[in-house]
């Protein structure tokens, strides 16, 4: 599965890789990047929770959602087992932090990251963390073809990560070969069956979310989340009224690739380019440039990381990030984000510097 998702992204499901031009057009100085801001007295802390709805039971989780796409992954994150003895540790500063979401995919590592989610978990209250996947999407085998698959799957995904039930379930990605309403009714049957508390939908449209709410709903199931790529370098969640419509209707946005694979957290320079395999806002670091100095120098001031910056600027926008780690010091940059917040000038100078990036009909698509 990992390999089938890196050679899609690399053809075309990442709207800067493949046929597409890897150069993005600044937002339209027009927009009024201030109208999505939560209010000013809100700060996010440690404590603060985000609520996710469910038809039995909602769930609260930490406004941080660690993005465990690495974690047993060769295909883009050059994964090597050497490296699952640097998690404990990091698992550690995030139950101190009390930060205890992970985001994992039937897709990633080809599911050893699911394992791994179960290992770190192991021994924990069940009230104690929050555990999301997804639905693996693709159209590649007989399976995914049939009417039952997102619930065969996640069957598959809870032995694999050896708990009960999942908290918060996704749709990948809107390629799958059955129609939203046929998928709409397996997610339902996941909820029924006592599988997962909550489902959602990643890189969906603000269209097709509504008709995914509008087929859950027939079931008496919210509909949670959306989550989908949004950081400084793609606020086209926020220009195209995504992030708007997710607001006004109660679902969460999250926002994976937060830190754009490494790009907005000052590790990588036009001398020193990410991997080629990380194709999520894959812009020249030189373009990049104006973003990245304005991010450190918010930083500097702040006396926190340039991770963190990037990290509060989309909780400022009431948006819940996704972020990955591989080691305890990358936690402890990112969660510097918490208890502070970006003033208004603060914003309005990142905002300047931030580009729109793009949408795919191959995967993107919101």
């Amino acid at each position: 599965m990992q390999h089938v998702l890196q050679a899609g992204l690399s053809a075309g499901l990442s709207a800067v890789s493949g046929f597409h031009s890897n150069s993005s057009p600044k937002v339209d100085p027009s927009f009024d990047g201030t109208a999505s801001l939560m209010p000013q007295d809100w700060i996010p802390q440690q404590d603060s929770r985000i609520t996710y709805k469910g038809k039995y039971k909602n769930v609260d989780a930490a406004l941080i959602s660690w993005g465990a796409w690495s974690w047993g992954d060769e295909a883009t994150w050059h994964w090597q087992d050497e490296e699952r003895k640097n998690l404990d540790p990091a698992w550690d500063v995030c139950k101190k932090t009390k930060q205890t979401f992970i985001d994992t995919a039937q897709a990633y590592g080809s599911g050893r990251s699911e394992g791994i989610c179960g290992e770190l978990v192991a021994g924990m209250n069940r009230d104690d963390y929050v555990l999301q996947t997804k639905w693996y999407v693709v159209p590649d085998s007989p399976a995914n073809f049939k009417a039952d698959a997102p619930e065969t799957t996640l069957r598959e995904s809870l032995k694999r990560t050896k708990i009960d039930q999942y908290d918060v379930y996704l749709v990948h990605g809107h390629i799958h070969a059955r129609s939203i309403e046929t998928v709409a009714k397996s997610l339902a049957d996941c909820v029924e069956n006592g599988l997962t508390k909550c489902v959602g939908v990643a890189n969906y449209s603000a269209d097709d979310m509504l008709q995914m709410r509008d087929e859950l709903a027939k079931y008496g199931i919210p509909l949670a989340v959306n989550q989908v790529e949004f950081n400084v370098l793609r606020r086209f969640p926020e220009s195209s009224g995504l992030l708007a419509k997710c607001k006004e209707n109660g679902i969460v946005l999250q926002s994976y690739s937060s830190l754009a694979q490494g790009r907005l957290t000052g590790k990588y320079t036009a001398e020193r380019e990410p991997p080629s395999s990380y194709r999520f806002s894959s812009y020249p670091m030189k373009d990049l440039k104006p973003t990245i100095d304005v991010l450190e120098a918010i930083g500097r001031e702040r006396k926190v990381s340039t991770s963190a910056v990037a990290l509060n600027y989309n909780l400022s926008k009431g948006i819940s990030p996704v972020v990955g780690f591989r080691n305890a010091a990358q936690v402890e940059q990112n969660v510097q984000c918490l208890g502070w917040r970006l003033s208004l000038d603060e914003i309005k100078r990142i905002d300047e510097v931030s580009l729109e990036g793009k949408k795919t009909v191959l995967w993107q698509q919101g």
